[in-house]
């Protein structure tokens, strides 16, 4: 069987090494994994150094997209990817989570009719002002293999119209088995596996410790420190949020370390959206560590020595909650509703008194209980069995 994968942020690739390394350990005759890169991310230090460090297979193919708005940027790679399926005839298209790489290759692969398997489906943070959830609703709605990494997504999918077997077991693998039918768009499978990125941060955790020097580099090993990260458009592009965010920062600074590896954007608009004050305040201060976008092992690194994490990605959201940390959420919502639910996390967005309310509740009470939520770290290897399950 032959898989076609689709990667083009980093989070695709580091989510990628999971898939990939259960396929090399347990289905190498049986799976031949093809990699595409559409560049989307094109930067070094956010791109090529996660394939080395995670030891990810070479993409077969880079498009080499590049930055561009999305409409130029989703039609070069919608128009790339359709080429290299129509070459490649795989069985499936593998998609993750909800970039503009997702987006064209659902859509690419879908009017061509190549089957899509969309990892990381059902995330709604119903806010369709986020391009990523246009993204995430389109590809689902093409999908043929949908694999769920929460509950929360298990019910969205099923609000939505997707047949869940409400007679299969009420356990972490709830799965629509029912039938004998070839799944298809019309007729597609879902399934509730688990989360692809707590099987990494479960792997490469003690890796992380023996590969990275950065606590030591960056002299934290004696002092606590907040890990903050910042790159959404939404608070980047927007002068008000992004000096919101810069001025809680400076607060937070008073009272502790801030550790914050600058985004190629945020990097950029930092000269451009905060007033000059606001800049000298944050390159003076000791407190706060401005450093270069960091590799995978050392992200695990530092959040795994943090005090807490403040962040609008994802991805860093849940894996604050993988390594028992509490979180701020630079975001008006979250599609990760359960480490909210679950008190380990605060939607702060960018107003700097609910975020400064956050810290004060997490310094006053430290969150002790991580409810497991996020599967059993073989995500991977369920989802390759349940692909060839199907096909046969």
């Amino acid at each position: 069987m032959k898989l076609v994968t689709i990667i083009g942020a980093r989070p695709q690739i580091i989510k990628a090494a999971a898939l990939s390394r259960a396929i090399r350990n347990h289905y190498a005759n049986q799976i031949q994994e093809v990699i595409v890169h559409t560049g989307q991310h094109y930067d070094d230090n956010m791109s090529q150094v996660f394939f080395d460090e995670l030891q990810i297979p070479r993409p077969a193919y880079n498009l080499h997209v590049g930055s561009a708005s999305h409409g130029v940027q989703t039609t070069r790679m919608t128009e790339g990817i359709e080429a290299l399926l129509i070459k490649e005839q795989p069985d499936y298209i593998v998609l993750y989570g909800d970039t503009n790489s997702t987006l064209a290759g659902a859509i690419a692969a879908a009017k061509i009719h190549v089957p899509i398997v969309h990892i990381e489906a059902g995330l709604r943070s119903f806010n369709k002002s986020m391009p990523e959830e246009i993204n995430r609703i389109v590809c689902d709605h093409c999908s043929t293999l949908l694999f769920t990494p929460t509950k929360a997504g298990l019910e969205n999918l099923k609000r939505e119209g997707f047949s869940i077997d409400e007679g299969g077991p009420s356990t972490l693998r709830q799965a629509q088995d029912s039938g004998t039918a070839k799944p298809t768009i019309d007729n597609p499978k879902v399934y509730h596996c688990g989360d692809i990125m707590y099987d990494n941060s479960l792997y490469f955790a003690d890796i992380a410790e023996e590969k990275t020097d950065i606590i030591k580099r960056l002299a934290l090993s004696d002092q606590p420190y907040i890990l903050a990260t910042i790159h959404r458009d939404s608070n980047t592009d927007h002068p008000e949020r992004l000096s919101a965010i810069f001025r809680s920062i400076i607060k937070l600074s008073e009272e502790c370390q801030v550790v914050l590896p600058l985004h190629p954007r945020t990097a950029k608009l930092l000269k451009t959206n905060l007033d000059e004050n606001l800049q000298k305040q944050i390159f003076s201060c000791q407190n706060i560590k401005l450093i270069p976008p960091v590799s995978f092992l050392e992200m695990i690194a530092l959040e795994r020595h943090a005090q807490l994490i403040m962040t609008d990605s994802g991805g860093v959201q849940k894996e604050a909650y993988f390594f028992k940390k509490p979180g701020i959420i630079l975001r008006p919502e979250t599609e990760w509703v359960e480490i909210v639910e679950t008190g380990n996390a605060i939607l702060a967005d960018s107003d700097e008194m609910r975020i400064m309310q956050a810290w004060q509740h997490f310094k006053d009470n430290p969150p002790t209980v991580f409810p497991e939520i996020f599967g059993d770290g073989h995500a991977a290897e369920f989802m390759l069995e349940k692909i060839l399950q199907v096909k046969q």
